[in-house]
């Protein structure tokens, strides 16, 4: 089934207790597992990626709950579960009521799981990519949850900024609860891209390619960016390139996935997996350790955060 047809049953209260979700969409596969998943007093256990054991999943939805109520079992994955083993999972939800299964696909091979279901009640849903018109009314239904006052003019706009990635309009709208307003599409234009203009990974990659970052600095802090929050970003963004540069040493290939825990473009992947590799493990423990000493500097009362922040970055030039 589609989307739709699963959202007819979610209104008629008529849903199954097991459920794959495979597709083109992440965000629709994310957004509906949590949905679906989060049962109050339910004894839930969900596997990221490789760390799925069909034992230990077998087990949890064998046994009585802890709680009293549903046995819940989430599995994320971009590799595919044997079908012997998804076979025996729902078997154990078509048994008992009080078990709710979802295995929840990540991976390219779609066919594998269009109709491999059909003789049990699991449903079985593909989430294509949101068009337009549809992913607007996703964020109108994000926009109403969250009380932000926001008409679909505005989300229009705030989606033609991001290229019509719903997951990155998604993100932005909670910036917006603060303010006790309509937003506007001016409002967008200074909160969203303003920042856009000189994005914070723009800087940051300015910054590892030791190229002159000063201008793009002075946007981003003039637009209202924290120097702390600089800091960290630059110093999560390290910690990302570490962890690709660590799984291509010992595995020879990057893999989003399992490295950053969410499937990413791949021009994404091959520009960290490149820049990760120009800098070796000692030289990610003194950027860290600078990184960290210049925070805690920052966080003191009386200083200007603006002068050490671009005395410590000229500094992270230095070492690379």
């Amino acid at each position: 089934m589609y989307k739709g047809e699963l959202d007819k049953h979610i209104q008629n209260d008529s849903i199954s207790n097991s459920f794959v979700f495979f597709g083109e969409s992440s965000f629709l596969i994310d957004t509906y597992t949590k949905k679906l998943s989060n049962i109050e007093d339910a004894s839930a256990l969900t596997f990221y990626y490789d760390e799925y054991d069909f034992k230990s999943a077998k087990a949890h939805l064998s046994q009585a709950s802890l709680f009293g109520g549903q046995n819940v079992l989430v599995i994320k994955s971009e590799k595919k579960v044997p079908k012997k083993e998804l076979d025996d999972l729902i078997d154990l939800c078509e048994k008992n009521q009080d078990n709710f299964f979802i295995y929840a696909y990540y991976g390219s091979d779609h066919k594998t799981y269009s109709k491999a279901f059909s003789k049990n009640n699991t449903m079985s849903v593909r989430f294509f990519s949101p068009n337009h018109h549809e992913s607007i009314n996703i964020i109108a239904d994000v926009v109403k949850e969250k009380n932000v006052n926001m008409d679909k003019y505005s989300i229009a706009h705030l989606l033609n900024i991001h290229n019509g990635d719903v997951a990155l309009a998604y993100n932005e709208i909670e910036k917006f609860r603060v303010y006790d307003k309509v937003i506007t599409t001016k409002d967008i234009e200074h909160l969203v891209s303003g920042l856009g203009e000189i994005s914070m990974d723009d800087l940051l990659k300015k910054i590892l390619s030791k190229k002159d970052f000063t201008k793009d600095l002075i946007n981003i802090l003039e637009h209202g960016e924290d120097e702390i929050r600089v800091a960290t970003a630059l110093t999560a963004y390290l910690t990302q390139l570490y962890m690709f540069n660590i799984y291509i040493r010992v595995n020879g290939a990057p893999n989003a996935l399992e490295i950053l825990g969410y499937p990413a473009p791949k021009f994404v992947v091959d520009e960290k997996a490149a820049l990760s590799l120009k800098f070796k493990p000692n030289t990610y423990y003194k950027l860290h350790e600078l990184l960290l000493e210049s925070e805690l500097k920052m966080k003191s009362a009386g200083v200007d955060k603006s002068a050490i922040l671009l005395s410590t970055l000229i500094r992270v030039q230095k070492l690379l």
